[in-house]
Order: C-alpha cells, then structure tokens, then sequence
C-alpha cells in the first residue's frame, strides 16, 4: 500500500513531535522509537532520517550535540524553540487535515 508516501510527507512533524515528547535522540534511537510506537508499520530508512535531520537543524528546528560512546562518536538531536513553536503550528495543520479528509471522504458522517 502507498501509506509510506503519507507518512514521507509527515517525516519532518513525527521527528520534531518524537524529540518534543522524548527529548534528545540519536538517529538509530528515532527510528526504533518510531518503528515501536506505529508497530512496525513505519519504518523510517536512514536515507530518510538524515536529510530530513540536517534540513531540520539547517532550518533551526534541531540542534545537534556529539558524544563518544565506547569508541564511538554519537550525534543527539534535541528540539529547539523555534523547533517547538514549528510542532505546534504542523500539529494543529495536521489535525485541521486529518478532519478535512474525513469530511471528504465520509460527507455523511457528523464530526465532534
């Protein structure tokens, strides 16, 4: 089925919704936090992820700190103010779409 397309095009609200909510995440940790919260049927690639990632930090949504682990060097996003005021704008859109398809879809149906 084409939902993957829905959810691509969601990709930027569901990281900034994730970061607000969990707080600062490494890449690897989005994707397995998504995958559990939609049961498997979301998975996000990492050539998805990491674009969408840096654009977010280019736009000034995320910032990014380094960390070694072991021997390792992790990048933890975190959201930023102008990141959480752009969740709340994306939320209300999506919700204000989510009711219109309704609608549209099922014109019978009365809406709360």
């Amino acid at each position: 089925m084409g939902s993957n397309q829905l959810y691509k095009g969601s990709l930027a609200t569901i990281i900034l919704k994730l970061l607000e909510e969990k707080g600062r995440m490494y890449g690897y940790q989005i994707t397995q936090e998504v995958k559990a919260i939609s049961a498997g049927e979301f998975v996000i690639t990492e050539g998805a992820l990491y674009p969408m990632l840096h654009k977010l930090e280019a736009d000034g949504m995320l910032t990014v700190e380094t960390e070694m682990i072991g021997n390792r060097m992790r990048k933890y996003y975190s959201i930023t103010h102008d990141g959480k005021k752009e969740v709340v704008d994306r939320m209300a859109e999506m919700e204000a779409f989510i009711r219109h398809m309704q609608t549209l879809l099922n014109p019978n149906i009365e809406l709360a």
